[in-house]
């Protein structure tokens, strides 16, 4: 009687799941490799090559749930939890947040379109990180300095709304709405995104653009598992720490790609804004600056597949600051070659190199120091070299 009633269960559950076309799918990403960085400041002006076994470089590492349920008449309830962690650690990405990489739900239409509420990526890096280098094969090794316009996706979206429009004949847009949720000022802490993108043929377009109040509390702060603060940079990229007061962040993103045969040539603009410097309750000022900070930088990319299994990628960015008050700017000139091999579907191994060279001030107000990913050089060049392996489940 109890492996007949057993039986049942397992029959009345499985018949449910067919009708209403539900599913579940469990899926995950495990990046690792072996990075080489010259120039690794130990201390002020002493600099040491260093060797690290470093997680998620091509892709960051994941484990995640994605749910459909079909309700009939081309509506179906979506959902993704998608956690962030460190290979050679175990431990969680993302501050700590149990789910920090994306969380949210959200009703989707054949005709109408998708709307998603929960954590998210904005619709500006929707579109423009697969444009860039670091987004296809450059690592973050290959991300614009500092990843200061977000196209590496370091940034993420708490309390979003965001509305994702259906395929018009290869064109598409995207809007979101981030709730600050501050008692008495809907403003604060509010973020604005939109943006669009066609693709038709071997020709991909581009555009988007993101607007951020009190972003080193609301958008580089929204990776911990605590309140973040506004009197500590909750970003430490010399590129623009300093710039951290600052009541507006805002990114101006346009790019393509256009294929021939195996070749595949594209490029990005950027322009980033950092916005009413000075405001301590967004974050600290320690040099006092007031006005805005510019930023303009263009890449240009190349990638070539020589055979299904092997791609080869070339680019160069450019990255220029403004001056802003006494410090004159920044400028950096970066350069990325990167080979990558795919042993099956879900298996490649990749081999990256990275050199950057800086020059001018930086936002801290000292002299700019060459930061490619995490370790920031001693002086105004750096080289780095990775060799991984990245699986797909």
């Amino acid at each position: 009687m109890k492996k007949s009633s057993l039986a049942v269960a397992v029959m009345c559950v499985f018949t449910n799941t067919v009708h209403a076309q539900s599913s579940v799918t469990l899926y995950g990403l495990i990046d690792d490799g072996l990075t080489y960085t010259s120039n690794s400041q130990v201390a002020p002006g002493v600099g040491k090559p260093s060797f690290q076994l470093a997680s998620g470089a091509m892709q960051g590492s994941r484990f995640g749930l994605r749910g459909v349920e079909d309700l009939g008449g081309g509506l179906k309830t979506i959902f993704v939890l998608e956690n962030g962690f460190d290979t050679n650690t175990g431990k969680l990405g993302q501050g700590g947040l149990e789910f920090g990489r994306q969380a949210y739900i959200g009703v989707s239409s054949s005709q109408l379109g998708t709307l998603a509420l929960g954590r998210q990526y904005d619709p500006m890096t929707d579109y423009m990180g697969v444009l860039a280098a670091s987004g296809q094969w450059a690592t973050y090794l290959g991300e614009h300095p500092g990843d200061l316009d977000n196209f590496n996706y370091s940034g993420r979206s708490n309390n979003s709304l965001k509305y994702i429009s259906p395929d018009f004949s290869g064109l598409t847009f995207r809007a979101m709405y981030s709730l600050g949720g501050v008692a008495g000022n809907v403003t604060r802490n509010q973020e604005i995104a939109f943006g669009a993108g066609y693709t038709k043929g071997p020709l991909s377009l581009g555009a988007g653009y993101l607007n951020v109040r009190d972003p080193n509390v609301s958008f580089w702060g929204s990776s911990t598992s605590g309140t973040p603060s506004a009197t500590v940079a909750n970003n430490t990229s010399p590129v623009f720490s300093g710039y951290l007061s600052a009541h507006t962040y805002q990114v101006l993103g346009v790019g393509g790609a256009y294929t021939i045969g195996p070749a595949t040539i594209g490029g990005t603009f950027s322009n980033i804004q950092f916005k009413g410097l000075g405001d301590l309750s967004s974050g600290p000022n320690p040099e006092g600056y007031s006005g805005s900070a510019i930023f303009n930088n263009a890449e240009i990319n190349f990638r070539y597949q020589f055979t299904p299994a092997l791609l080869a990628g070339a680019a160069y960015d450019y990255n220029h600051g403004s001056s802003v008050g006494k410090n004159p700017g920044a400028t950096y000139h970066q350069g990325s070659l990167g080979l990558d091999y795919f042993l099956s579907k879900r298996t490649d191994l990749y081999l990256i190199g990275v050199y950057q060279k800086a020059s001018g001030t930086d936002s801290t107000g000292g002299a700019a120091h060459a930061n490619i990913g995490l370790l920031a050089s001693s002086n105004d060049h750096q080289a780095a070299l990775r060799i991984g392996i990245r699986h797909k489940f």
